[in-house]
Parts: C-alpha cells; sequence; structure tokens
C-alpha cells in the first residue's frame, strides 16, 4: 500500500526573495466557503459572527479579527480562513483547505510587481488596505487581498501552486532588474 506524504501547496517553490520583495506561504488551518441561500444573507452574518467572531464581508472587502479572516470570493460567497464555522443555517458550507495555496508578497516594490501580473487598479487610494478582488494572477484565477501597505495576500486554486510560484519569480526578477539598473 502506498504511504502518502503530506506537502503544502508551496512546498519547495516558496520563499522567494529578490530585491526588496519577498513571497512566503501562509498556511491557514481551515479555509471554507460559505455561500448564503437567496434572502438568507442577514441569518447567515449574524451566524457566521457568533460563530468564529466576523460577520460576512462587503463586496470587495476582508473582515479579520484575531487569526480568522472572512474574505469576499465572489458575489454571495466568501471564504473564512482560520476557524471553521461548522454548519451555518440558510447557507452552503464547504471545505476549501485543501484546493488552495495561499501566500504573502511583501515589500516596497510588492505593488510593481503585483502591477505586471494582476490586470486590477492597485493604487492605494483604489484597492486599499482591507480590499479584496477576484482576479486573474498571470493566466490563472486568483483571489488578491491587500492586508497591508506593502503586504498583499494571494490565493490560487493548489493545482497552480507551480504555475503562480513561476510567474511571481518572473516578475519580482525583472522588478529588482530593473530597480538596479537606475
Amino acid at each position: 500500500m502506498a504511504e502518502l506524504i503530506a506537502r503544502s501547496a508551496f512546498q519547495g517553490l516558496l520563499p522567494l526573495r529578490f530585491g526588496n520583495v519577498e513571497a512566503v506561504e501562509v498556511m491557514a488551518a481551515t479555509i471554507t466557503s460559505v455561500s448564503p441561500f437567496r434572502g438568507q444573507e442577514t441569518k447567515v452574518s449574524k451566524a457566521l459572527e457568533k460563530a468564529v467572531g466576523v460577520p460576512f464581508p462587503d463586496a470587495g472587502r476582508v473582515i479579520a479579527r484575531d487569526d480568522v479572516r472572512a474574505i469576499w470570493t465572489g458575489m454571495g460567497q466568501c471564504f473564512v480562513l482560520g476557524a471553521d464555522p461548522g454548519p451555518l443555517p440558510g447557507a452552503a458550507v464547504t471545505d476549501q483547505t485543501d484546493a488552495w495555496g495561499a501566500l504573502a508578497i511583501e515589500g516596497t516594490d510588492a505593488r510593481a510587481v503585483l502591477a505586471r501580473l494582476v490586470p486590477i487598479d492597485l493604487r492605494p487610494d483604489v484597492f486599499a488596505v482591507g480590499h479584496a478582488a477576484r482576479t486573474l494572477f498571470g493566466h490563472m484565477a486568483c483571489v488578491l487581498t491587500r492586508e497591508a501597505g506593502d503586504r498583499y495576500g494571494i490565493m490560487v486554486f493548489r493545482s497552480m501552486a507551480g504555475s503562480a510560484a513561476h510567474e511571481l519569480e518572473g516578475a519580482m526578477r525583472k522588478v529588482a532588474a530593473r530597480e538596479r539598473l537606475q
């Protein structure tokens, strides 16, 4: 019988550091998708807050409290990271922990690196701290969050972790080379 070896999504791929930008894997204890049924949004938000300490986030936003985050991931859907909300009456709740890989990119040139990979406006007055977007990362889908001034969170499907690390490394190298030429 084969023995399976547990591996994280970005094991052997991260960390990366080029110039003043670093990318590291972020391990979430749990990732749970919560999708309220039509007309149940308020009820589910209250139940979610009671269960894990954070309500359902507004569109394009992240709500964080202690080690728990609720990240908007699309119309009528959010991911809860760091705590299992359990069953929520009025919502479809599914465990997504093994389906996603998460990383953080940080540094004064992090926005310049991401500007090469995501087709959204990353200016601080548009994509502020606490914002979230479902967008592209290179050629793959991702959930992007702005966690702090120069820190962003990126979630990709686990099966795309190798491609994500490759795309990220290329962008990081190019931005770091640009800085060396100036």
